[in-house]
Protein backbone atom coordinates (compact mmCIF):
# COMPACT_ATOMS: atom_id res chain seq x y z
CA UNK A 1 0.00 0.00 0.00
CA UNK A 2 1.74 3.18 -1.35
CA UNK A 3 1.54 6.05 1.30
CA UNK A 4 1.67 9.71 0.55
CA UNK A 5 1.44 13.23 2.31
CA UNK A 6 -0.91 15.58 1.65
CA UNK A 7 0.23 19.20 3.58
CA UNK A 8 -1.59 22.35 3.92
CA UNK A 9 1.47 24.27 5.14
CA UNK A 10 -0.17 24.79 9.04
CA UNK A 11 0.92 28.33 10.35
CA UNK A 12 0.80 28.44 14.43
CA UNK A 13 -0.21 30.67 17.01
CA UNK A 14 3.30 31.88 17.12
CA UNK A 15 4.67 31.26 13.78
CA UNK A 16 4.31 32.38 10.60
CA UNK A 17 4.14 31.51 6.91
CA UNK A 18 7.46 31.46 6.10
CA UNK A 19 8.05 29.35 9.02
CA UNK A 20 5.40 26.93 7.56
CA UNK A 21 6.82 26.79 4.00
CA UNK A 22 10.21 25.65 5.14
CA UNK A 23 8.81 22.82 7.25
CA UNK A 24 6.97 22.09 4.65
CA UNK A 25 10.13 21.91 2.58
CA UNK A 26 11.66 20.24 5.35
CA UNK A 27 8.91 17.47 5.97
CA UNK A 28 9.11 16.49 2.44
CA UNK A 29 12.68 15.76 2.25
CA UNK A 30 11.97 13.91 5.46
CA UNK A 31 9.04 11.78 3.97
CA UNK A 32 11.36 10.84 1.03
CA UNK A 33 13.61 9.88 3.14
CA UNK A 34 11.00 7.39 4.87
CA UNK A 35 9.98 6.03 1.43
CA UNK A 36 6.39 8.04 0.99
CA UNK A 37 4.99 7.89 -2.85
CA UNK A 38 4.39 11.45 -3.25
CA UNK A 39 3.72 14.71 -1.66
CA UNK A 40 1.10 17.32 -2.76
CA UNK A 41 -0.24 20.52 -1.08
CA UNK A 42 -3.51 22.40 -1.56
CA UNK A 43 -4.73 25.68 -2.54
CA UNK A 44 -6.84 27.57 0.21
CA UNK A 45 -7.05 31.23 0.36
CA UNK A 46 -7.00 33.85 2.83
CA UNK A 47 -6.82 31.31 5.46
CA UNK A 48 -4.73 32.37 8.43
CA UNK A 49 -3.42 28.76 9.37
CA UNK A 50 -2.41 27.62 6.00
CA UNK A 51 0.34 28.83 3.98
CA UNK A 52 -0.10 26.67 0.83
CA UNK A 53 -1.97 29.19 -1.72
CA UNK A 54 0.26 29.71 -4.27
CA UNK A 55 0.00 26.30 -4.77
CA UNK A 56 2.17 25.97 -8.00
CA UNK A 57 5.16 28.03 -6.80
CA UNK A 58 5.35 25.73 -3.74
CA UNK A 59 5.20 22.54 -6.11
CA UNK A 60 8.49 23.72 -7.72
CA UNK A 61 9.97 24.55 -4.32
CA UNK A 62 9.29 21.21 -2.94
CA UNK A 63 10.41 19.01 -6.26
CA UNK A 64 13.38 21.31 -6.57
CA UNK A 65 14.60 20.66 -2.58
CA UNK A 66 13.93 16.31 -3.41
CA UNK A 67 15.15 14.05 -5.58
CA UNK A 68 12.74 10.80 -6.19
CA UNK A 69 9.43 11.74 -4.60
CA UNK A 70 6.11 12.69 -6.73
CA UNK A 71 4.80 15.93 -6.27
CA UNK A 72 2.08 17.68 -7.19
CA UNK A 73 -1.63 19.47 -5.70
CA UNK A 74 -3.89 18.34 -3.95
CA UNK A 75 -5.51 20.27 -5.78
CA UNK A 76 -5.49 23.09 -7.96
CA UNK A 77 -9.35 24.53 -7.45
CA UNK A 78 -9.77 25.19 -11.20
CA UNK A 79 -12.36 27.57 -11.34
CA UNK A 80 -10.46 29.69 -9.58
CA UNK A 81 -7.70 29.92 -12.93
CA UNK A 82 -8.00 29.93 -16.71
CA UNK A 83 -7.15 26.31 -17.70
CA UNK A 84 -4.19 28.05 -19.82
CA UNK A 85 -2.68 29.08 -17.03
CA UNK A 86 -2.92 26.27 -15.26
CA UNK A 87 -1.70 24.07 -18.07
CA UNK A 88 1.40 26.53 -18.50
CA UNK A 89 2.05 26.30 -14.87
CA UNK A 90 2.11 22.67 -14.73
CA UNK A 91 3.66 22.21 -18.35
CA UNK A 92 6.76 23.79 -16.66
CA UNK A 93 6.81 22.24 -13.60
CA UNK A 94 7.22 19.15 -15.88
CA UNK A 95 9.83 19.95 -18.43
CA UNK A 96 12.12 20.97 -15.39
CA UNK A 97 11.19 18.12 -13.23
CA UNK A 98 10.19 15.00 -15.50
CA UNK A 99 7.89 12.23 -14.25
CA UNK A 100 7.54 13.77 -10.46
CA UNK A 101 4.89 16.19 -11.08
CA UNK A 102 1.10 15.69 -10.42
CA UNK A 103 -1.98 17.51 -11.18
CA UNK A 104 -4.77 17.52 -8.76
CA UNK A 105 -7.58 19.44 -9.87
CA UNK A 106 -10.60 19.95 -7.52
CA UNK A 107 -14.10 22.21 -8.34
CA UNK A 108 -14.23 23.71 -5.25
CA UNK A 109 -12.92 27.37 -4.46
CA UNK A 110 -10.70 26.71 -1.50
CA UNK A 111 -12.55 29.29 0.34
CA UNK A 112 -15.35 31.34 1.11
CA UNK A 113 -17.19 33.46 -1.41
CA UNK A 114 -15.72 36.99 -1.01
CA UNK A 115 -11.92 35.60 -1.55
CA UNK A 116 -12.76 33.78 -4.39
CA UNK A 117 -14.64 36.78 -5.71
CA UNK A 118 -11.19 38.50 -5.37
CA UNK A 119 -8.89 35.74 -6.22
CA UNK A 120 -11.06 35.34 -9.52
CA UNK A 121 -10.72 39.11 -10.20
CA UNK A 122 -14.81 39.12 -10.60
CA UNK A 123 -14.56 36.59 -12.79
CA UNK A 124 -16.93 34.17 -11.61
CA UNK A 125 -16.98 30.75 -12.91
CA UNK A 126 -19.56 27.97 -11.67
CA UNK A 127 -18.73 24.49 -10.30
CA UNK A 128 -20.80 23.05 -13.00
CA UNK A 129 -18.67 24.47 -15.65
CA UNK A 130 -15.91 22.04 -14.45
CA UNK A 131 -15.71 19.92 -16.96
CA UNK A 132 -15.54 22.05 -19.72
CA UNK A 133 -12.62 23.84 -18.27
CA UNK A 134 -10.91 20.55 -17.64
CA UNK A 135 -11.45 19.33 -21.14
CA UNK A 136 -9.88 22.40 -22.18
CA UNK A 137 -7.05 22.00 -19.73
CA UNK A 138 -5.79 18.95 -20.89
CA UNK A 139 -6.37 20.06 -24.70
CA UNK A 140 -3.66 22.23 -23.84
CA UNK A 141 -0.92 19.55 -23.56
CA UNK A 142 -0.71 18.28 -27.06
CA UNK A 143 0.12 20.92 -29.69
CA UNK A 144 -2.91 22.22 -32.35
CA UNK A 145 -1.93 24.16 -35.01
CA UNK A 146 -5.44 25.49 -35.78
CA UNK A 147 -5.81 26.84 -32.19
CA UNK A 148 -5.18 31.01 -32.08
CA UNK A 149 -4.07 30.48 -28.52
CA UNK A 150 -1.54 27.92 -27.21
CA UNK A 151 0.31 27.02 -23.93
CA UNK A 152 3.96 26.63 -25.25
CA UNK A 153 5.81 25.36 -22.11
CA UNK A 154 2.29 22.60 -21.68
CA UNK A 155 2.91 21.24 -24.90
CA UNK A 156 4.28 17.49 -24.83
CA UNK A 157 4.89 18.33 -20.90
CA UNK A 158 1.70 16.47 -19.62
CA UNK A 159 1.78 15.58 -16.18
CA UNK A 160 -1.10 12.94 -14.90
CA UNK A 161 -4.36 14.75 -14.04
CA UNK A 162 -6.13 13.48 -11.19
CA UNK A 163 -9.71 14.68 -10.07
CA UNK A 164 -10.41 15.04 -6.27
CA UNK A 165 -13.62 15.47 -4.81
CA UNK A 166 -15.33 15.17 -1.65
CA UNK A 167 -18.80 14.14 -3.36
CA UNK A 168 -20.08 11.89 -6.41
CA UNK A 169 -19.81 14.68 -8.47
CA UNK A 170 -16.17 14.65 -9.48
CA UNK A 171 -16.47 10.65 -9.07
CA UNK A 172 -18.49 10.44 -11.65
CA UNK A 173 -16.64 12.73 -13.88
CA UNK A 174 -13.20 10.80 -13.13
CA UNK A 175 -14.75 7.71 -13.68
CA UNK A 176 -16.40 8.65 -17.28
CA UNK A 177 -12.39 9.65 -18.42
CA UNK A 178 -10.73 6.89 -17.32
CA UNK A 179 -8.88 9.38 -14.65
CA UNK A 180 -7.10 8.42 -11.16
CA UNK A 181 -9.77 9.65 -8.19
CA UNK A 182 -8.57 11.00 -5.04
CA UNK A 183 -11.26 11.45 -2.20
CA UNK A 184 -11.24 13.78 0.83
CA UNK A 185 -12.34 11.32 3.66
CA UNK A 186 -10.61 13.35 6.44
CA UNK A 187 -12.88 16.05 4.84
CA UNK A 188 -16.23 14.33 4.46
CA UNK A 189 -16.18 10.53 5.93
CA UNK A 190 -20.10 10.22 5.02
CA UNK A 191 -19.43 10.36 1.46
CA UNK A 192 -16.63 8.54 1.22
CA UNK A 193 -17.99 4.99 0.13
CA UNK A 194 -21.33 6.57 -2.14
CA UNK A 195 -18.70 8.24 -4.38
CA UNK A 196 -16.09 5.45 -4.54
CA UNK A 197 -19.20 3.30 -5.28
CA UNK A 198 -20.08 5.96 -8.06
CA UNK A 199 -16.22 6.38 -9.46
CA UNK A 200 -15.90 2.45 -9.85
CA UNK A 201 -19.38 1.82 -11.05
CA UNK A 202 -18.90 4.84 -13.68
CA UNK A 203 -15.05 3.59 -14.70
CA UNK A 204 -14.35 3.96 -18.50
CA UNK A 205 -10.76 2.56 -19.43
CA UNK A 206 -8.96 4.89 -21.01
CA UNK A 207 -5.26 5.61 -22.30
CA UNK A 208 -4.54 6.28 -18.33
CA UNK A 209 -6.01 3.79 -16.53
CA UNK A 210 -7.49 -0.05 -17.48
CA UNK A 211 -8.72 0.02 -14.20
CA UNK A 212 -10.06 2.43 -11.23
CA UNK A 213 -7.51 3.76 -8.75
CA UNK A 214 -8.41 5.65 -5.84
CA UNK A 215 -6.24 7.74 -3.79
CA UNK A 216 -7.60 8.24 -0.12
CA UNK A 217 -7.15 11.65 1.89
CA UNK A 218 -6.91 10.47 5.13
CA UNK A 219 -6.29 12.36 8.70
CA UNK A 220 -3.89 10.53 11.03
CA UNK A 221 -2.11 11.37 14.14
CA UNK A 222 0.50 8.56 15.02
CA UNK A 223 1.87 8.95 18.53
CA UNK A 224 3.54 7.08 20.82
CA UNK A 225 0.86 6.81 22.77
CA UNK A 226 -2.84 6.99 22.46
CA UNK A 227 -3.34 9.64 25.22
CA UNK A 228 -0.35 11.86 23.35
CA UNK A 229 -2.08 11.35 19.79
CA UNK A 230 -5.53 13.12 21.52
CA UNK A 231 -3.55 15.90 22.67
CA UNK A 232 -2.19 16.61 19.57
CA UNK A 233 -5.26 16.13 17.90
CA UNK A 234 -7.22 18.60 19.59
CA UNK A 235 -5.55 21.86 18.39
CA UNK A 236 -7.03 21.00 15.15
CA UNK A 237 -10.42 20.17 15.98
CA UNK A 238 -10.29 23.80 17.67
CA UNK A 239 -9.23 25.38 14.36
CA UNK A 240 -12.02 23.34 12.12
CA UNK A 241 -14.12 23.98 15.05
CA UNK A 242 -13.31 28.14 14.32
CA UNK A 243 -13.22 27.50 10.79
CA UNK A 244 -16.84 26.27 10.67
CA UNK A 245 -17.98 29.54 12.55
CA UNK A 246 -16.37 31.57 10.20
CA UNK A 247 -13.13 32.63 12.27
CA UNK A 248 -10.25 30.67 10.87
CA UNK A 249 -7.34 30.90 13.16
CA UNK A 250 -3.83 30.17 13.37
CA UNK A 251 -3.39 26.45 14.53
CA UNK A 252 -3.06 26.76 18.41
CA UNK A 253 -0.50 25.17 20.88
CA UNK A 254 -2.10 21.85 23.21
CA UNK A 255 -1.98 24.27 25.91
CA UNK A 256 -3.94 27.18 24.24
CA UNK A 257 -6.16 24.54 23.45
CA UNK A 258 -6.38 22.98 26.60
CA UNK A 259 -7.47 26.91 28.30
CA UNK A 260 -10.34 27.05 25.56
CA UNK A 261 -13.83 27.16 27.41
CA UNK A 262 -16.34 25.44 24.87
CA UNK A 263 -20.28 25.71 24.88
CA UNK A 264 -21.30 21.78 25.57
CA UNK A 265 -22.49 21.51 21.93
CA UNK A 266 -19.00 22.31 20.96
CA UNK A 267 -17.27 20.30 23.32
CA UNK A 268 -19.71 17.77 21.89
CA UNK A 269 -18.42 18.30 18.05
CA UNK A 270 -14.62 17.84 18.96
CA UNK A 271 -15.86 14.83 21.73
CA UNK A 272 -17.23 13.33 18.44
CA UNK A 273 -14.67 13.91 16.02
CA UNK A 274 -11.79 12.79 18.11
CA UNK A 275 -14.07 9.52 17.93
CA UNK A 276 -14.41 9.10 14.75
CA UNK A 277 -9.92 10.44 13.84
CA UNK A 278 -7.91 8.28 13.63
CA UNK A 279 -5.66 9.40 16.03
CA UNK A 280 -3.43 7.40 18.61
CA UNK A 281 -0.53 4.95 19.00
CA UNK A 282 0.84 2.86 16.33
CA UNK A 283 -1.16 -0.25 17.00
CA UNK A 284 -4.63 2.13 17.35
CA UNK A 285 -3.63 3.44 13.91
CA UNK A 286 -2.59 0.17 11.86
CA UNK A 287 -6.10 -0.98 13.40
CA UNK A 288 -7.96 1.98 12.10
CA UNK A 289 -6.31 1.92 8.64
CA UNK A 290 -7.26 -1.19 8.27
CA UNK A 291 -10.25 -1.18 8.79
CA UNK A 292 -10.82 2.14 6.59
CA UNK A 293 -8.73 0.23 3.57
CA UNK A 294 -11.43 -3.21 4.12
CA UNK A 295 -14.31 -0.57 3.93
CA UNK A 296 -13.03 1.56 0.95
CA UNK A 297 -10.79 -0.91 -1.26
CA UNK A 298 -8.10 2.35 -1.50
CA UNK A 299 -5.71 1.86 -3.50
CA UNK A 300 -3.16 4.36 -2.28
CA UNK A 301 -3.60 6.23 1.51
CA UNK A 302 -2.87 10.32 1.15
CA UNK A 303 -1.83 11.29 4.98
CA UNK A 304 -2.82 14.85 5.98
CA UNK A 305 -1.87 15.55 10.31
CA UNK A 306 -2.15 18.54 11.29
CA UNK A 307 -0.73 19.12 14.69
CA UNK A 308 1.20 22.19 16.05
CA UNK A 309 4.96 21.28 16.76
CA UNK A 310 6.70 20.28 13.53
CA UNK A 311 8.88 17.61 15.00
CA UNK A 312 5.54 15.87 16.39
CA UNK A 313 4.54 15.77 12.76
CA UNK A 314 7.47 14.49 11.73
CA UNK A 315 7.28 11.68 14.60
CA UNK A 316 4.25 10.76 13.19
CA UNK A 317 4.99 10.02 9.73
CA UNK A 318 7.97 8.10 10.97
CA UNK A 319 5.97 6.20 13.42
CA UNK A 320 3.16 5.83 9.73
CA UNK A 321 6.29 4.95 8.11
CA UNK A 322 7.11 1.60 10.03
CA UNK A 323 3.47 0.74 10.01
CA UNK A 324 3.67 0.09 6.07
CA UNK A 325 7.02 -2.10 5.92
Amino acid sequence: MPLSVLDLAPITEDGDARAALHNTVDLARHVEDLGYHRYWVAEHHNMPGIASAATAVLVGQIAAATERIRVGSGGVMLPNHTPLVVAEQFGTLEALHPGRIDLGLGRAPGTDPRTAHAVRGGRMVSPEEFPQQLSELVSYFDRDGDRAVNAVTAEGNAPPVWLLGSSDFSARLAGRLGLPFSFAHHFSPKNTVPALRAYRDAFQPSSVLDAPYVLLGVSVICADTDERARTLAVPGLLAQLSLRRGRPIPLPSPRTAARVDLTEQERAYVDKRLEKSIAGSPDTVRARLQDLLSETGADELMVTTMVYDHEDRRHSYDLLAKLAR
